[in-house]
């Protein structure tokens, strides 16, 4: 079992029962952080907001991010 503060840890769904940081998205999809900043500044990663200085993800936001990747995967194949 993953530890708590693992962000691939859930509770329901498969998804985590809290908004997610850069540094989450980044171990999620196991890509670099600097590879999630450079989609949110292109806007063509998954939607992010701010609170305050604090860039947040809605874990349900994301996954519906990777599921058009998908779809659009295998639409093009």
């Amino acid at each position: 079992m993953k530890p708590a503060s693992d962000p691939r840890a859930t509770l329901r769904g498969g998804l985590p029962d809290r908004y997610l940081t850069p540094e989450d998205v980044a171990a999620l999809l196991s890509v670099p952080l600097e590879t999630v900043y450079a989609w949110r500044k292109k806007r063509t990663g998954p939607p992010g907001f701010r609170i305050g200085k604090h860039l947040r993800y809605d874990p349900t936001a994301v996954h519906a991010w990777i599921v058009t990747l998908t779809e659009a995967e295998r639409d093009a194949a």
